[in-house]
């Protein structure tokens, strides 16, 4: 270990220590009620994790709903990180991810508005506004909630990555939990995100060995499928960059201000063409310097073809952004993703267990 490493590791881990001594306290007083939490009569179900940044919350959420929209009247409740609004907010047409936060924006753009998506950072006046405002809604998703214990959920549904094993980590600031690992006890369901291609029956039976669970908790792992690339702008684009179409003598631009985007990197150099990275921190807003960086870089890139590739999530960012130059409008797409179960029980199975914990 190096020098600057133990005395990181000598001013930080100190530092987890009392956080990790207030969340367990937090965690007891909820549970001897001290803290009180909140039941309402519509099922909320609880999409979150232990870990900071990147373990794929929203594409996990969007799953859900491709899959109980048509079963129940859903409405998706976060608290709009990152958005220049207070309160209470629903999404509307007329929204844009500073409204409503980039995640919340997408998910409202991706179901053309026939999911009821909201925010606000109290969860509790935020259910009670919804109920208020739109009767029939019954069935409630808070994304990214599993820390905010003031609801008392129908199901919760904790979400971790598999390259970033939570019994391998450590509590902020010296790693990246919020919380102890014992938080895995509250959760129904546990899935375990972006597993590689690769993974085996043994794999699934060291990573269940190593977490813990009990036996009424459901242990399910998932995989990123990354769809052909889509234009930001398709009214100005001419021929779309199909990844294997690419060769050699092609050059990408991969732009990604997420909070892992080491699997979207490492998809894109899975093929021919060449591959030059831009990465900037969750969430990020794109400033008028950040697209002088972008289109300069774009510029001076060398390819017989040149593309910049972005994610999802930083699409909806970049869409709406004023000072995102024309020129460079017809080279722009991002790239979808969607999840895969691949469980040994069967693709269904994760629904399957969810639809009968709505309605126990």
């Amino acid at each position: 270990m190096s020098a600057r490493n133990v005395m990181s590791k000598m001013i930080l881990l100190p530092c987890s220590k009392i956080y990790g001594a207030v969340t367990y306290m937090r965690n007891k007083f909820f549970d001897w009620g001290i803290l009180k939490q909140h039941e309402f009569d519509v099922p909320v179900v609880v999409v979150g994790n232990l870990a900071v940044g990147g373990t794929g919350k929203t594409p996990h959420v969007e799953f859900i709903l491709s899959q109980l929209r048509y079963s129940f009247h859903i409405a998706v409740l976060s608290r709009g990180y990152k958005r220049h609004t207070k309160g209470f907010v629903m999404a509307s047409d007329k929204s844009t991810p500073r409204d409503v936060g980039d995640e919340a924006y997408q998910i409202y753009q991706k179901f053309n508005g026939e999911v009821v998506v909201a925010v606000c950072e109290e969860r509790v006046a935020g259910i009670n506004e919804l109920l208020r405002l739109d009767p029939n809604i019954n069935l409630i998703l808070l994304d990214d909630a599993f820390q905010h214990r003031y609801v008392k959920p129908k199901a919760s549904i904790l979400i971790t990555e598999y390259n970033r094993p939570v019994f391998e980590d450590s509590m902020l600031p010296y790693g990246r939990l919020r919380e102890s690992i014992r938080g895995l006890n509250r959760a129904d369901m546990v899935v375990v995100t972006k597993c590689p291609d690769t993974i085996k029956q043994l794999d699934f039976r060291i990573y269940s060995k190593h977490l813990e669970l009990y036996p009424f908790q459901e242990l399910f792992f998932s995989k990123y499928a990354y769809n052909n690339p889509v234009p930001l702008f398709p009214d100005r684009v001419k021929a779309f960059p199909y990844l294997d179409w690419l060769l050699e003598t092609d050059t990408v631009l991969a732009v990604a201000g997420i909070g892992n985007p080491r699997p979207f990197v490492r998809y894109l150099k899975s093929f021919r063409a060449k591959v030059k990275v831009n990465v900037f921190p969750d969430h990020h807003s794109y400033t008028r310097k950040d697209i002088e960086l972008l289109l300069n870089r774009f510029n001076t890139m060398r390819g017989e073809r040149k593309y910049i590739i972005t994610t999802e999530k930083d699409a909806v960012r970049l869409i709406c952004n004023p000072y995102f130059p024309h020129e460079l409008k017809p080279y722009i797409f991002y790239l979808p993703v969607e999840v895969e179960f691949i469980n040994p029980a069967g693709p269904t199975a994760f629904v399957d267990a969810l639809r009968k914990l709505i309605r126990q």
